[in-house]
């Protein structure tokens, strides 16, 4: 068994669950980039996984690595650089244990990031957000699921992970409504519920009839929904909701557009950016400022501050005193 074997066991064990107490999402995330890894190492030089040594994985190799995700296995450039992001975390590591492979760790840990295109935030209007909450079938035990699941993502924000993780314990319907969220980093924060939203969730709890430690939306068989179910029945109400509205069919809507969808109706009800940060869990202000560049109503203040095209230059002088006297009044 070569160095590079007990050197990720020792990353994961030593350093992410025993000092940093990663959480199980970071842990996966991780253990995925690995995995990969050392199936592409294998292709490319012929070793068995506990063959390889550090040295094997090389700058020009996890170069070659980034390049097969974007290329074969068709990953954005963001799930490029959170592989890389879990590769430099394991050779600063590296780099303490085992300084004899200095300079191939330098190299690795020279590769940069990779520049990408931001794309404007998607969201759904209001006229949109009628017709989705309409979709399900509430006749039906799944479709009266949906309705509330639906309803309490674009009330509230909560990310697809936040929302796989309620439990009914999570949900106070009493006096100051709120669910508790578990968000990124394991930080816990309460979201206030609407009444329109405690009425549907009231429902729900009362047909669902589950145990405290339960799931709020569970599968058939009891269990929670997957982060990849969810999208799923995102995707399969949206399709239906576009039958009845033609701007749904030129939009890709996905968990994350209904997170977008809550912020940008708070920021059309002029509220403020730090709340809206805290409102959705954001570690910092420079996340949320995105909805800034989103929001039609700031541009159209802006537009609506900026002189006419052909005006002439200069400041404004009144023809008339007694018009200008009783216009300052």
């Amino acid at each position: 068994m070569t160095l590079l074997a007990p050197a990720l066991q020792a990353f994961f064990t030593g350093r992410l669950i025993t000092q940093r107490n990663s959480s199980p999402q970071t842990i996966a995330a991780y253990r995925d980039t690995f995995r990969l890894l050392l199936c592409f190492a294998h292709q490319q030089t012929g070793k068995q996984p506990f063959q390889l040594d550090i040295d094997d994985l090389h700058a020009p190799l996890i170069g070659a690595f980034l390049n097969h995700l974007e290329e074969d296995r068709g990953n954005s450039p963001r799930t490029r650089n959170a592989r890389l992001g879990a590769i430099h975390s394991f050779y600063r590591f590296a780099a303490l244990e085992h300084p004899e492979h200095a300079a191939t760790i330098a190299r690795v840990m020279a590769i940069p990031t990779k520049r990408h295109e931001r794309n404007t935030v998607s969201h759904l209007d209001l006229d949109e957000i009628k017709v989705l909450l309409a979709a399900p079938d509430r006749g039906t035990w799944l479709g009266r699921r949906d309705h509330a699941l639906l309803v309490l993502m674009i009330q509230t924000g909560v990310r697809v992970s936040e929302l796989v993780g309620l439990r009914v314990c999570d949900v106070h319907l009493g006096t100051g409504a709120h669910i508790r969220v578990t968000g990124k980093g394991r930080k816990k924060r309460s979201t206030t519920l609407t009444r329109e939203t405690v009425q549907v969730l009231r429902a729900w709890l009362k047909e669902r009839q589950g145990q405290a430690e339960e799931p709020l939306f569970p599968t058939r068989q009891g269990r929670s929904l997957s982060r990849y179910t969810v999208g799923l029945l995102v995707s399969k109400h949206t399709a239906t909701a576009a039958g009845n509205c033609q701007s749904l069919k030129t939009k890709r809507v996905t968990p994350h557009t209904l997170r977008h969808t809550n912020a940008m109706l708070l920021r059309a009800k002029n509220v403020d950016i730090a709340t809206i940060a805290l409102w959705l869990g954001h570690e910092s202000t420079q996340t949320t400022h995105i909805y800034e560049h989103a929001d039609p109503a700031l541009k159209e203040q802006a537009i609506a501050r900026t002189a006419p095209l052909g005006a002439k230059p200069g400041r404004y002088r009144p023809s008339d005193t007694l018009l200008a006297f009783l216009n300052e009044l």
